[in-house]
């Protein structure tokens, strides 16, 4: 068995640290582009009617997105899975092509169906709307959101043949561009934000220049996917892991592999998606719900993200390879390894997420149209969304080990499960507790998902060391939670007797933020998991020359 998790057994692929450098710098770049395009959104629209209607507009093809072209999507896990398996690489682009046909004429059917049906896809997922707002406002969000999804449409097949290409690539040891290739869509929306906010300046918010601002969101979102997938395309064919080829051959062994892990995949990741639909149709009786989720969803994404891509990307293709009852030890000690750095990385993070909430949303948004108002509301669902960082993480580990098992179908059974508990969480709490209600909805199904799988794990891998990942986890919790009190007790004390301009709440973010970070470091290190010092071993690789 191991004693890290960069000792792989496999000398010709790339070890696991040297993958989760590239993949982490990657990453942290692809998150941040994504912050501040999201952070250009609200200077230019804050909480108004245009990033209303886009919430509405872009859950379907946000939907496509993630659930097929996300790097650890259905596509890319279920690609990599078993090409990763292939030790002729001369066999890969014929599985790839005959998937990619397969799954591109699929598609093209569904973007022209998203553009003929798109009022009646609005409709269905913004049933709330004339219930909390006025009738010109909602007319105005409804119509919005029917024209942005129409231009939007053809994301449906950009994404399948996104994630289609990293999965091929990371299969074939090539993690850059993947990791990469998602700032190139953030690139395209700040640029068209900045050219929509030159033009008008402090007019952008008003209701008379609404239809074009969404208008410009809306194409800038396609032209980030068309180049997106466009950079990734050229490598992929560059490198002989296949073109655009007309292939059929849906017989082919390997095809129906991959067809077979993706079927249930999909149909388990949209059911945490249908969760999203969901949550929306509630939401969308209470004025500037979405918009806020969408803006408290990125601030917990983008660490998430970073760390997820840094943790979930390596163990993959390990995952894959440790499947055969001989390799379950080392299976189980991976799984035990990466929890407990989810557990290392989301805890801490996520307490300081919540003690810091407020001076982070206003640093991060409160400029141009986004108002002290919206900061306030905002952070009141960024404190419960970051309180299930650590479940959101670990459920998606612990899903990445049935799709390398070769199950889907166990993801899928649950997941429709959890669309029940979420439907009847979200009935439960969205009155009394409004838009932080739904949020802890979310919260409370993806905790439940996390400790299903564990309990299903357990008995199918004949046990899991327990005791080695709990007392681990236990400690890590106590520390996290002191730390998290220490931020924001440095934080209360900092806004009772200092100023509250820009300047100053930044300084109040990286001083109580570190503190809690020191804090926690310093109380984890006396815990004695072997995984800390894993991560501070990988933190300062970092920083040195490769």
């Amino acid at each position: 068995m191991p004693d890290s998790i960069s000792d792989h057994k496999q000398p010709v692929k790339k070890s696991f640290v040297s993958i989760a450098r590239v993949v982490g710098i990657a990453t942290l770049l692809s998150k941040i582009a994504g912050l501040v395009r999201q952070i250009m959104v609200a200077m230019a629209f804050g909480l108004s009617i245009v990033p209303t209607a886009y919430s509405y507009s872009y859950v379907v093809p946000s939907f496509f997105f993630i659930l097929l072209g996300g790097i650890n999507g259905p596509f890319h896990s279920a690609v990599t899975s078993v090409l990763s398996r292939q030790k002729d690489r001369q066999k890969i682009a014929p599985i790839v092509e005959s998937v990619t046909t397969i799954v591109g004429l699929i598609l093209i059917v569904a973007s022209v169906l998203l553009i003929i049906f798109a009022g009646q896809f609005i409709d269905l997922f913004a049933q709330g709307l004339k219930k909390g707002l006025d009738f010109q406002q909602s007319t105005a969000i409804r119509n919005i959101a029917v024209e942005q999804l129409q231009i939007m449409a053809f994301m449906t097949l950009l994404s399948g043949l996104i994630g289609i290409g990293f999965g091929t690539l990371n299969a074939g040891d090539m993690y850059w561009l993947p990791s990469i290739s998602p700032l190139l869509s953030s690139v395209t929306v700040i640029g068209g934000m900045g050219w929509f906010i030159w033009q008008f300046g402090s007019k952008t918010g008003t209701f008379e220049n609404a239809r074009l601002g969404g208008q410009v969101l809306a194409w800038s979102t396609l032209a980030g996917a068309i180049l997106q997938w466009l950079v990734q395309v050229v490598v992929q064919w560059r490198s002989g892991l296949g073109t655009l080829r007309w292939r059929m051959n849906w017989r082919q062994k390997e095809v129906q592999e991959v067809l077979g892990i993706m079927l249930p995949a999909i149909l388990s990741t949209s059911m945490l998606q249908i969760n999203l639909i969901t949550d929306l149709s509630f939401a969308a009786g209470i004025p500037k719900a979405a918009p806020a989720f969408a803006a408290a969803n990125l601030l917990v994404q983008t660490p998430l993200g970073i760390v997820s891509n840094f943790i979930l990307t390596p163990l993959m293709p390990i995952f894959s390879r440790l499947v055969e009852p001989r390799n379950w030890p080392e299976l189980k000690d991976r799984i035990r390894q990466g929890l407990i750095l989810t557990g290392l990385t989301m805890m801490p993070l996520g307490a300081i997420i919540i003690a810091l909430s407020l001076p982070l949303v206003k640093v991060a948004f409160e400029r141009g149209a986004f108002t002290n108002e919206d900061s306030q509301f905002l952070a009141s669902i960024l404190i419960v969304s970051a309180s299930g960082m650590f479940f959101f993480l670990g459920r998606d580990l612990l899903v990445r080990v049935f799709y390398a098992l070769g199950d889907g179908k166990t993801p899928f059974k649950i997941s429709i499960i959890n669309i029940l508990v979420n439907l009847g969480l979200d009935f439960l709490l969205w009155k009394p507790l409004g838009a932080p209600g739904i949020t802890l909805s979310t919260v409370g199904v993806n905790f439940l998902t996390f400790v299903i799988f564990l309990a299903i794990l357990n008995k199918r891998l004949n046990g899991l060391p327990w005791a080695d990942l709990g007392f681990p986890l236990f400690g890590i919790f106590g520390a996290t939670a002191i730390s998290g009190c220490a931020s924001w007790a440095i934080g209360q004390v900092w806004q009772q007797y200092l100023p509250h301009n820009l300047i100053s709440l930044v300084f109040q973010l990286v001083i109580a933020g570190s503190a809690g970070l020191i804090l926690f470091g310093l109380i984890a290190t006396q815990i004695g998991v072997p995984e800390i010092d894993i991560l501070i071993s990988r933190i300062q690789q970092k920083f040195r020359k490769k």
